[in-house]
């Protein structure tokens, strides 16, 4: 299955196209949102992941409202937009780390571990959190 799984930003999101047969990273980026709407009509992806915002109870600013725009116009360009899975950072942190606790260093590490070096090579910035989504997924926590 390939999925096209989205950490999404209020500007720019980060996208990895995975293979969860092969555990490869087929095609990585950051680009500006509308790019990769762009991209989501190709249909190359089986799956559409997408990393959800969640509330923990502390005010948040306009950026945090915008992405969750982004989000919806993402789910929105998906040709059955109801198929589209939403997971949580803290599912990826428990799943990747066991632990609520774990920082973006962690899951970084997480992912190294799991698929290697080589298969990790040139993820930066937010692709590590668009990869986290792809494993967390393609390990069975939406199946």
């Amino acid at each position: 299955m390939i999925l096209l799984a989205i950490d999404p930003g209020n500007i720019k999101s980060a996208f990895v196209y995975y293979d969860t047969e092969k555990k490869i990273i087929l095609h990585k980026d950051i680009l500006q949102n509308w790019e990769i709407i762009k991209s989501i009509d190709l249909n190359e992806e089986d799956q559409i992941v997408i990393e959800m915002i969640a509330s923990y109870g502390m005010p948040v600013g306009k950026e945090v409202f915008e992405t969750c725009v982004w989000i919806g116009r993402f789910i929105q360009a998906a040709n059955i937009p109801e198929s589209v899975e939403l997971i949580y950072r803290k599912d990826e942190k428990m799943f990747l780390c066991g632990s609520m606790k774990a920082k973006d260093s962690n899951i970084r590490q997480a992912l190294i571990d799991l698929l290697g070096k080589e298969k990790t090579k040139g993820c930066a910035k937010d692709i590590w959190s668009a990869l986290a989504v792809a494993v967390t997924y393609a390990g069975g926590l939406k199946k």
